[in-house]
C-alpha cells in the first residue's frame, strides 16, 4: 500500500496501509521489549535472533518484493522460536551437567557457596533493624552503636543516612526510603530473612541479616574466594578448594563443595543412560513396552474404528447418525479427563469397575505390573478408536465408486474387491495419518502420567521407574521435575534425543512404505 491523493487534493494514507503500520509497530514495540530482555539477562544469543527477526520482519512488510514472506515470516518465526531453538537448546543440554548443584554459571555458584556458608559473627553486637524499601528493593535501616543511622540494599553496602527519626532506639523515617509496617513485612517474609545487606564495599567485612526484622546481626562466610588463584578456601579448616572437569570445586582427598556449575560433559549422560545400571536396565525394559504400545495402541484403535466405520458406513443401518455420534463421544471428552475418570474407575478398593461391574471384586487394575498394561492399553482403545473411526469413515466416503463398479462388474466378490481395492485405497489415505498416532502414542505422556502415574514401581530399580512408564514417562522422572528424584536435566536431555531419532526414523522408514502403497494403488 502507499499514500493515496484524496479528492480535496491533499495526500493521506489508505486504511490499509494504515493498519499495515499499527500491526508492524505493534510487533517493533513489543520486538524492542524482548530486546531489551535480553539484554538485560545478557542472553546475547537471543538478542542476536530477536534482532535478525525484527529486521526481516520490517524488510517484509514494507517492501513490495517479499509478498510471499509476508505469509510465511509468522509461521517462520514461531518455528525456529517454539520448535528450531527448543531442539537445539535440548541438544546443547544434553552435553552438559545441568541439574541439581549445577543450575548456574561459575560465577553464580561461587556467590551462592559464600552465602551459604555465612555464620553469625561471634561475639558481634545486635543492632535495632528495620526494614526499608526503595521501591520495589528492599533494605535495612540500623541505629549505629556510636550513633547515627546507616542504611542499604542487597545491592548498596551501608551508609549513613541522614535526617532520620529515631523512636525508642528504632528507625521511624527515612529519607529516599519508606518504612515498612509490620504486616508488609509479614507479606514479604521470606524476602526480608533471605536479604543479605553488605556492611562496607569489603565483602570480608560480612552482610548484615535479621530472622526477626527487629534486630540484625553480621555474618561472615567460612569460604573465602579467590579470583587470581581461582581457588576457594575454607577459614575453619584451611582445606582449599579448585575447579575440576566435573564443574565443582575439590579438595585434595577428593571432596567437592556442594554447589557448582554447568560445564559440557560430552557424551556423558549418554553413557550413564546406557551404561549405568541404575538406567540401563529399566531402560531397556521401558524401551521395548513403549515400542509394544504404541504399536498395539495404533493396531487395536484402527482395526476398531475400521470395523465401526465399515459397519456404520452400511446404507442399510438405520439411525446411522446417531450411532455415529455416541461413537465420537470418548474423543470429545478432554484426554486428561478421560484418565483421571478411568483412574478412579479402575480403582482395586472403590472403582466402579470391581464394585458395580465385578460385583466387590478386588481386582489389582493398576498396581499389577500385568493388568496395569492391559488397563492402560484398554483405556487408550477407548480414547483413539473414535478418531480412527473417523478418518475411515471418511476414507471409506472418498473411495470413488466407478473403480468399486468395474470390481463387481469383473466379477470380484467381496472380499476380493476388500483385499484388493478398498484396503489399498484405504490405506493410502489413512498411512500418514496412522504414522502421526504412532509418533503421538509413543509419546502419550498424558495417559501414563494420569493413568498409572508409570506404576507399579520396579522392584529392583534404585530410580523412581514403573513398568508402565515409557520414554517420556522416564524422562519426566529423570528429570526430577516430579520431586520423586533430584532434577538431572542433561540425562533428560539425552534420553529426549534418544526418544527423538527413533521417532523420526521409524516415521522416515514409515513414510517410504506409504510412498510404496501410493505406487501400487
Amino acid at each position: 500500500m502507499s499514500p493515496v491523493t484524496r479528492g480535496s487534493g491533499r495526500t493521506g494514507w489508505s486504511p490499509g496501509f494504515l493498519v499495515k503500520l499499527a500491526l508492524i509497530a505493534l510487533v517493533d514495540a513489543l520486538g524492542v521489549y524482548a530486546l531489551l530482555a535480553a539484554w538485560g539477562a545478557e542472553s546475547w544469543g537471543i538478542l542476536a535472533a530477536m534482532v535478525a527477526l525484527l529486521l526481516a520482519a520490517n524488510w517484509a512488510y514494507f517492501s513490495k518484493r517479499a509478498l510471499p514472506l509476508k505469509y510465511i515470516l509468522p509461521g517462520l518465526a514461531f518455528l525456529l522460536v517454539y520448535q528450531v531453538y527448543v531442539v537445539a537448546y535440548t541438544g546443547y543440554v544434553a552435553f552438559t551437567n545441568y541439574g541439581d548443584g549445577h543450575n548456574s554459571t561459575k560465577e553464580q555458584a561461587v556467590e551462592a557457596l559464600l552465602v551459604q556458608n555465612e555464620r553469625r559473627v561471634e561475639g558481634s553486637p545486635s543492632a535495632p533493624l528495620t526494614v526499608v524499601a526503595d521501591g520495589d528493593t528492599l533494605g535495612f535501616a540500623l541505629v549505629a552503636p556510636e550513633g547515627g543511622v546507616r542504611a542499604g540494599t542487597a545491592e548498596e553496602p551501608l551508609a549513613a543516612v541522614d535526617g532520620a527519626a529515631v523512636q525508642d532506639g528504632r528507625v521511624t523515617a527515612l529519607p529516599g526510603y519508606e518504612v515498612l509496617e509490620y504486616a508488609e513485612v509479614l507479606e514479604r517474609q521470606q524476602q526480608v530473612t533471605d536479604l543479605r545487606v553488605p556492611v562496607s564495599e569489603d565483602p570480608a567485612d560480612g552482610s548484615i541479616r535479621t530472622q526477626d526484622a527487629r534486630t540484625g546481626y553480621v555474618f561472615t562466610s567460612t569460604l573465602t574466594y579467590d579470583e587470581a588463584s581461582d581457588t576457594m578456601t575454607d577459614t575453619t579448616s584451611g582445606v582449599t578448594y579448585t575447579p575440576n572437569d566435573d564443574g565443582q570445586f575439590e579438595a585434595a582427598d577428593g571432596t567437592t563443595l556442594p554447589v557448582g556449575w554447568r560445564v559440557v560433559v560430552g557424551l556423558d549422560n549418554f553413557v550413564t543412560a546406557f551404561g549405568d545400571d541404575r538406567y540401563a536396565g529399566p531402560f531397556g525394559k521401558i524401551l521395548l513396552w513403549t515400542f509394544a504400545f504404541a504399536v498395539l495402541s495404533v493396531a487395536s484403535t484402527f482395526l476398531l474404528g475400521l470395523f465401526l466405520a465399515i459397519a456404520f458406513n452400511d446404507a442399510r443401518l438405520r439411525g446411522r447418525r446417531f450411532y455415529r455420534t455416541l461413537v465420537i463421544l470418548p474423543y470429545a471428552i478432554p484426554g486428561f479427563l478421560a484418565a483421571l475418570l478411568w483412574s478412579g474407575m479402575l480403582n482395586r478398593s472403590y472403582g466402579f469397575v470391581n464394585e458395580v461391574l465385578l460385583g466387590g471384586a478386588q481386582i489389582p487394575w493398576l498396581t499389577d505390573p500385568v493388568l496395569a498394561k492391559l488397563a492402560v492399553l484398554g483405556v487408550n482403545l477407548w480414547l483413539g478408536f473414535p478418531y480412527m473411526f473417523l478418518i475411515c469413515t471418511g476414507a471409506l466416503q472418498s473411495l470413488p465408486g466407478d473403480v468399486l463398479e468395474a470390481a463387481r462388474i469383473d466379477g470380484a466378490g467381496r472380499w476380493r474387491t476388500w483385499r484388493s481395492i478398498t484396503l489399498p485405497l484405504l490405506l493410502v489415505a489413512t498411512a500418514p495419518l496412522l504414522i502421526s498416532s504412532f509418533a503421538f502414542n509413543f509419546n502419550n505422556f498424558t495417559l501414563i502420567y494420569m493413568l498409572t502415574g508409570g506404576g507399579p514401581r520396579f522392584d529392583d530399580a534404585s530410580v523412581p521407574l514403573g513398568h508402565t512408564d515409557i520414554l517420556i514417562s522416564m524422562v519426566y522422572s529423570v528429570s526430577g521435575l516430579d520431586g520423586t528424584a533430584s532434577k538431572d536435566y542433561g540425562l533428560a536431555s539425552a534420553l529426549s534425543i534418544v526418544i527423538f531419532v527413533v521417532v523420526a526414523t521409524i516415521s522416515a522408514l514409515a513414510f517410504r512404505r506409504t510412498r510404496s502403497l501410493e505406487e501400487i494403488a
